[in-house]
């Protein structure tokens, strides 16, 4: 539901694993006949520190956003966008904040009601019975042409700032997190996950994050049954890509290919600075 800037490929929209079955992926399901390097060593510590931090750890998290934001805005500054907010003609209407909440999705409209909830008679409140009539369809009735001036005037609001990372988390970052957590993912494939329901929603359709989940587990195991990590992660990206290009507005796969892919081939299971990337050919980096 999450739409990405560059807008061009954007649509947009716990269970607790005992630490015997949180693998890494270096070696898991393999048999070893030699004692590990001391660069084994060293990744299979880092990716057990990580798998107890997880990427709910305050610092994983910030790293997060600003993965999400390189590709939904071409900026690491995610905490910028709270005003952001367009129609990029993906037939899901308005698309806003900071991890494109969708005025034909319902998740714009539990946002709005939920900061209505925190801040009664706030500048958007008005629009709760327009936004009803266009859950669901790409439609502005209602909302014209006032109402991308009133999301960015509530977006000075630190209430309203607040209500959008409430809902970020309620919807798409806290069940991905608890779903990678089950599956004994490290803070990579948390992420991985993390961003797929971001752009598919959370629901189980075929090209939804439990769709492309389910198709994933058709292929491989995840490390909480016994699979290799790496492995698994890989399968989940393939079905990922075909999701994203069964949708015109999703079909440029930077994000999965020069991204995600690069940090899983670089063995990088913990999302541990320095990250380098690219999306849509921009570079970007975190050194720390």
């Amino acid at each position: 539901m999450s739409p990405m800037s560059r807008r061009i490929g954007l649509a947009a929209v716990a269970v607790t694993v005992p630490a015997a079955l949180i693998f890494t992926g270096v070696g898991v399901g393999q048999a070893s006949d030699h004692l590990p390097s001391s660069a084994d060593v060293h990744r299979h510590s880092a990716h057990k520190a990580a798998a107890a931090s997880n990427l709910d750890d305050p610092a994983k998290k910030e790293i997060a956003m600003k993965l999400v934001s390189s590709a939904e805005n071409s900026s690491l500054d995610w905490r910028a966008q709270f005003q952001y907010i367009e129609d990029i003609g993906d037939s899901r209407g308005y698309t806003a904040g900071i991890i494109g909440f969708c005025s034909g999705t319902g998740d714009m409209l539990e946002l709005v009601e939920y900061y209505t909830q925190q801040k009664p008679g706030n500048v958007l409140a008005k629009y709760l019975p327009a936004l009803r009539e266009v859950d669901g369809t790409d439609s502005h009735d209602g909302l014209d042409p006032n109402f991308t001036k009133d999301w960015k005037k509530a977006a000075a609001d630190k209430v309203f700032q607040d209500a959008q990372e409430h809902e970020r988390d309620r919807v798409y970052f806290n069940p991905a997190v608890q779903r990678g957590k089950g599956d004994g993912l490290g803070a990579l494939g948390q992420f991985i996950y993390y961003d797929a329901i971001v752009m598919h929603g959370p629901g189980d359709s075929e090209y939804s994050f439990g769709g492309i989940r389910k198709t994933a587990l058709s292929k491989a195991k995840p490390p909480a049954q016994g699979g290799n990590e790496t492995t698994y992660l890989n399968a989940f990206l393939d079905a990922r890509k075909e999701a994203m290009k069964s949708e015109e507005a999703h079909s440029d796969t930077s994000r999965v290919d020069t991204e995600q892919r690069k940090f899983l081939n670089e063995k990088n299971f913990d999302l541990t600075p320095p990250l380098r990337w690219a999306v849509y050919g921009e570079p970007f980096e975190i050194n720390s």
